[in-house]
């Protein structure tokens, strides 16, 4: 073996060890792990940043500002109120409320920008009602993932394999994914519910101090509200628009980041270090850390060469290469970024059409299945997940890779065995 895939492999090795100890801050791991594939030859400086994806930050840091700005006018205290008033303020119907909010929004935004959006509300309600506040954050990374399934636009690895396949529409991806998606929401959601809902108590008198709060008293700028609404109603729109107008969604939100900081800036010009203090730099960089170490494991062929011998085992068959690509992103996509695995896989699928695969269909759909559920199965599987674990730490409520790979793995594993049977019985049924 080449000894420069030695060297990529043991540093991705160590350095997943390292993060899954929590010995070490994953951001440090994470960087340094990516700085020694530089000092060690196996990128140099200019690949690296070649590998860094800059789209998915831009994309951070731009909703990371608007939502920032946002929360200085109480919109998300009011949204607490109103969707715990909705439920009555019953701790059980507030979990399913709000999975179910994440899971619809995720489907229509990139569920970063949902959990950014979703995740304060939980944390404030969550604060109110004194409840656990674990179970609600875990539904919620879940949901985003699996409803960011469900669209072209909502999560990364569908937005790659659309672009790439032009037959592939926003429509198709909706006929075929909402509806697995839906009975995989509903599974996750009820196993959720039998799993914390003796955990999830809270008393009358919480409850009628919630039922008791005025929404409205609950916005402290409220025409700084309506200049963030309006912005963030011209950023979704964009969102909606990105691909038609060629404009990539990193550049979509820094816009609309960059808007709001100019129409609202007598409202924020004193307070900018609070509004960049939004901004999870500790989640930013630990992408850059690990867009890098996984860089070093394309450059060397480490990920092309596993994902090449997967194809080679199963000798072209249609059903046993959908399953097998379907397991392989999922396990993969729970470990590694998934955005560089399907970056791998994309070329790999088109070259089995022209060796002879007529028809790609259920290979497509297996890579988009696998790739954003398999999200779910670690705490670094899929970035909605990472931000939401630095939103928790900042509140004093860290997640642990351990605690949530308990919950998130058995849930990802169940969810890709549902997809098994509705790939095969959708599509496989008469090969």
């Amino acid at each position: 073996m080449d000894q420069q895939v030695i060297i990529a492999v043991t540093i991705f090795l160590i350095a997943y060890a390292l993060i899954i100890s929590e010995k070490i801050h994953r951001t440090i791991v994470a960087l340094a792990g990516a700085m020694l594939m530089i000092f060690f030859g196996i990128l140099d400086q200019e690949s690296a940043i070649h590998h860094v994806d800059f789209n998915t930050l831009g994309l951070l840091v731009g909703m990371m500002i608007i939502v920032g700005i946002t929360s200085r006018t109480g919109l998300f205290n009011y949204l607490a109120v109103w969707c715990a008033k909705k439920v009555e303020a019953d701790p059980v119907k507030l979990l399913v409320a709000l999975s179910l909010l994440t899971a619809v929004c995720s489907a229509f935004l990139d569920n970063v920008t949902t959990v950014l959006l979703t995740v304060p509300i939980t944390i404030s309600i969550t604060k109110k009602l004194k409840v656990p506040i674990m179970p609600y954050l875990l539904a919620q990374i879940i949901a985003s993932n699996i409803g960011g399934t469900a669209t072209l636009i909502g999560d990364p690895p569908n937005i790659m394999i659309g672009s790439a396949v032009k037959e592939l529409t926003f429509i198709a991806f909706i006929e075929n994914l909402a509806l697995i998606s839906i009975l995989i929401l509903i599974a996750t959601i009820a196993i959720f519910v039998l799993i914390y809902r003796k955990k999830l108590v809270t008393t009358d008198a919480l409850r009628q101090e919630i039922m008791a709060i005025k929404e409205k008293e609950e916005i402290k700028d409220s025409k700084l509200l309506k200049i963030c609404l309006g912005v963030l109603a011209i950023t979704i729109s964009l969102f909606f628009l990105h691909q038609a107008l060629h404009l990539e969604s990193a550049t979509v939100a820094l816009f609309g980041a960059s808007l709001l900081m100019v129409i609202a800036k007598n409202y924020i010009e004193h307070h900018m270090e609070e509004v960049f203090e939004k901004v999870e730099w500790t989640a930013i960089f630990f992408f850059v850390g690990l867009f890098i170490i996984v860089g070093g494991l394309i450059d060397t062929g480490v990920i092309s060469f596993l994902a090449k011998k997967a194809m080679e085992i199963t000798a072209g068959e249609m059903v046993m290469t959908s399953m097998m690509i379907l397991w392989l992103s999922a396990i993969a996509s729970a470990f590694v970024d998934n955005i560089p695995f399907v970056a791998t896989m994309i070329p790999l699928i088109k070259e089995m059409g022209m060796m002879g695969i007529e028809n790609l269909e259920p290979l497509w759909w297996s890579l988009a299945l696998g790739a954003c559920l398999g999200g779910n199965g670690t705490l670094i599987g899929a970035s909605a997940n990472i931000i939401v674990a630095g939103l928790a730490a900042r509140e004093g409520n860290p997640i642990s890779f351990i605690e949530y790979f308990k919950v998130g793995f058995p849930l990802m594993i169940l969810s890709i065995i549902m997809s098994s049977v509705y790939i095969y019985f959708r599509y496989l049924l008469n090969y």
